[in-house]
């Protein structure tokens, strides 16, 4: 799936690089064959274009890749166009970008968030479907817990509610 959504987005836009937010950036690290079911159930990839300026190569993924599209009613999978203010990630999240290039997302590439890094921003978002991808990343051993409280602790305060920056470090300190 998010092979081909590169793939179709690149060529969309013309440009090859997207960052890659939501639960499809888990593809950077691991295989859909190696992810927990509740953490693969994925039927959309977040892209945000690189050097869009204006949204306007966002709105046109959006338009012709996005939900309820012909693209989606074809092939059950869509691309959520998306920009950089989107993505609330801990700080330093851009050096940690783990780049997913296989032959089939040509000339696409996404950049992906790090695992611990989707995940804290996954916590900071607060939903029960968010709560519940980091569950099973953690139950798989796919995550090492000391280093998603520490990303926890570095999410922007500026852009994360206190009390959902609370919630988070709180389910993070007490996962069992």
């Amino acid at each position: 799936m998010l092979e081909h959504v590169l793939r179709a987005a690149s060529r969309l836009v013309k440009q090859r690089d997207f960052l890659v937010i939501g639960s499809a950036a888990i593809l950077g690290t691991y295989s859909e064959n190696v992810l927990p079911r509740a953490a693969s159930r994925k039927e959309e990839a977040g892209l945000a274009p690189f050097n869009d300026p204006t949204g306007e190569k966002s709105a046109a993924i959006e338009g012709s890749l996005g939900q309820l599209s012909s693209f989606h009613e074809m092939y059950g999978y869509y691309a959520d166009g998306v920009d950089f203010k989107t993505a609330t990630a801990p700080e330093g999240w851009e050096q940690r970008l783990v780049a997913f290039a296989p032959p089939g997302a040509e000339p696409g590439r996404g950049l992906c968030l790090e695992r611990h890094d989707l995940a804290a921003a996954k916590l900071a978002a607060g939903r029960v479907k968010d709560f519940e991808f980091v569950d099973a990343l953690l139950r798989a051993g796919l995550l090492d817990l000391s280093i998603l409280a520490d990303r926890v602790e570095t999410l922007p305060k500026s852009r994360v509610p206190a009390a959902f920056h609370a919630r988070a470090k709180a389910w993070a300190q007490n996962w069992k």
